[in-house]
């Protein structure tokens, strides 16, 4: 029986979540003896063209990343959003703040080299999407269970609660109470609040969480004298997507 196929293809990013995957060793080997890795540009000069499994960096941002995806998507079975581009549009988002025009102006001038420019989105806005990897970059332990998941041909479920709860069973001290100022509680989880192990912030590349509990948020925010435009405006980076803002606005507000 012949092993599935699994391409890596990258658009608008800088292939930090590929680089993720490879530096994974022995896990990454491991991977190998299930499946093909035919595409993968960060290890291999081969360009294999038949997949089963589809794994995409980057975002949309263009008309031509929106076609290419809509070409090399039709030939997969199986669809995987790599990393915060890929998933929330991420830190290319910021190129939708202001108009377009007007960007292109202050960067380029008169010359227009990216005619096709059309604002970030993530990949679901074209394609759909069977499982996601947040972050920026991704955890590698975390790709490896979504993989298993892939294999198997079983759902991957992105942890619903925030990063606070892993932080706390990592027995990490909170970084409110260092003075510092952390979007853990209004993060999805999934990465083993890995910054906060190494003695940072959560800076919120994973995203913010489907079902806040809003009223706990506000007793964050207020304990700590913070504001919800405040911590919102930190979003600004990696989640400045109208799916990802329009979680949260509606509940901190009432």
């Amino acid at each position: 029986m012949s092993k599935p196929k699994v391409a890596f293809f990258e658009f608008t990013d800088c292939e930090g979540c590929q680089l993720q995957v490879a530096n994974l060793g022995p896990g990454l080997l491991e991977l190998t003896k299930l499946v093909d890795i035919v595409n993968f540009r960060e290890i291999m000069s081969e360009e294999g063209q038949e997949y089963d499994v589809l794994v995409v960096e980057g975002s949309v941002a263009s008309k031509h990343d929106e076609e290419r995806l809509k070409q090399v998507a039709a030939k997969a079975k199986v669809i995987v959003a790599l990393g915060a581009c890929a998933c929330t549009a991420g830190v290319n988002n910021l190129k939708n703040l202001k108009d377009l025009a007007e960007q292109k102006k202050i960067v380029y001038g008169d010359v227009d080299p990216v005619s096709d420019a059309i604002e970030a989105k993530p990949i679901d806005e074209v394609v759909k999407v069977d499982y996601y990897i947040h972050g920026c970059p991704i955890y590698g332990p975390e790709f490896l269970k979504v993989m298993e998941c892939v294999l198997l041909g079983k759902p991957y479920k992105v942890p619903a609660y925030p990063v606070c709860v892993e932080c706390k069973q990592n027995e990490n001290i909170c970084a409110y109470e260092k003075g510092q100022f952390c979007l853990g509680p209004v993060t999805r989880a999934g990465c083993n609040s890995w910054l906060p192990n190494h003695g940072s912030v959560c800076v919120g590349c994973r995203g913010l969480i489907d079902n806040p509990a809003a009223d706990a948020q506000k007793d964050i925010l207020e304990k700590y004298g913070l504001t919800v435009d405040g911590i919102l405006d930190k979003f600004t980076l990696y989640c400045n997507s109208k799916k990802e803002r329009a979680k949260y606005g509606k509940e901190f507000k009432k």
